[in-house]
């Protein structure tokens, strides 16, 4: 018997790679905002978060109020390149064929929007495993705030026996703040130390561990 009832995921860097296209949205929206663009491992290591506090992240609060216009540039961009520069990673389509076998009821809590993420799952046959999808269209606080993980939990009536699988210090935080255990995945570009400060179940390098892990 599975350990959890349900397992949430976070999307970029836990289920894909979508860096190629998230810098080619950010940075066409620097460019557009007339700011310098931002270097890759820049952009990398703001994956994850809002559009706003990317804005900030990149270029400082002086910009802070132009978050309005860097988030409509960069939704322009990503729904023409978005879906088709984002890679999902080798071993996810076992991994969650195996967990949906095993009958874990399986979800997605993350920023990016949810009909993004849909496109991206339906392409590579994996949608119809998802029991529930939480895209950043869906909640008005955005991780570390808890609201995403919760709405999840709640729509897939799990009643908190699930768990949360994410890349980042961000996905760490969300979780504890939901109050469920956490599987950190080395798959992005936080490293392991990073998840030192926070509450985990397990660290994991890649998703493929997961399994054998529940």
């Amino acid at each position: 018997m599975a350990l959890f009832s349900a397992v949430i995921f976070d999307f970029d860097y836990t289920l894909a790679d979508s860096s190629r296209g998230v810098q080619e949205c950010i940075n066409n929206a620097l460019v557009r905002l007339g700011l310098p663009p931002a270097s890759p491992n820049e952009i990398k290591k703001t994956i994850g978060m809002s559009l706003p506090d990317t804005l900030v992240a990149l270029t400082g609060k002086a910009h802070k109020d132009q978050g309005n216009e860097f988030y409509s540039l960069f939704i322009k961009r990503a729904d023409e390149v978005m879906a088709d520069m984002t890679k999902v990673f080798e071993d996810v389509p076992k991994v969650i064929e195996l967990l949906s076998d095993k009958g874990v009821s399986l979800g997605i809590a993350s920023t990016k929007f949810r009909y993004r993420i849909e496109t991206i799952l339906r392409r590579v046959g994996l949608l119809e495993h998802f029991d529930v999808i939480v895209g950043g269209e869906d909640v008005s606080r955005h991780k570390p705030d808890p609201e995403s993980i919760l709405l999840a939990i709640e729509r897939l009536g799990a009643n908190k026996s699930a768990l949360y699988v994410g890349d980042s210090p961000t996905d760490a935080e969300a979780a504890k703040r939901a109050g469920i255990p956490f599987v950190a995945v080395l798959s992005g570009v936080t490293p392991r130390e990073a998840f030192s400060d926070y509450p985990f179940y397990h660290i994991i390098e890649t998703l493929a561990e997961l399994v054998d892990l529940l």
